[in-house]
């Protein structure tokens, strides 16, 4: 059924990966003001000044983040089977701490680096709705295990 509350929790899943693909994720920002870095789902720009910059593409971090939107989406729609669904949770897991540590290394071993190594950089939303997708994913499958075992109470009764 679409209404139990593990809908909501992959809902919220799926729209926090939308927030993480659509906004920055990090940014560090030089003493003199000149130099800037900024970290999305998509790209690494290193802006050396108002004209010039330099820009890496990280589109593997989006397509992960579209990978367990989507996953959340087709877990919503098997209800019926609970067992899957708690297997889909558990790859999402897997998916989102992949991204997770791509994220944190893009950030500390390539990002950080372009200038001053000693100054951390600003975690922005979407590092955040990482972190939200992540617990509501566990929330759901916390809630899809509590579900299974009710269904095998109840089965033990008849």
């Amino acid at each position: 059924m679409l209404q139990r509350i593990q809908t909501l929790f992959l809902a919220i899943t799926a729209l926090a990966m939308g927030v993480f693909s659509a906004t920055p994720l990090w940014e560090k920002v030089a003493a003199d003001g000149l130099q800037r870095v900024s970290l999305t789902a998509f790209r690494l720009v290193h802006q050396t000044n108002p004209v010039q910059s330099e820009v890496q593409s990280v589109f593997y971090l989006a397509l992960l983040a579209i990978l367990v939107a989507g996953v959340s989406v087709f877990t919503i729609f098997k209800y019926k089977q609970r067992l899957l669904q708690s297997a889909l949770c558990a790859v999402n897991s897997i998916l989102m701490t992949a991204l997770l540590a791509l994220t944190v290394y893009q950030t500390f071993y390539k990002a950080a680096k372009f200038f001053e190594p000693e100054t951390p950089g600003d975690y922005q939303i979407g590092f955040y709705a990482l972190v939200v997708a992540m617990l509501a994913n566990v929330m759901a499958n916390r809630f899809i295990r509590r579900d299974e075992r009710t269904v095998k109470e109840s089965n033990r009764m008849r």
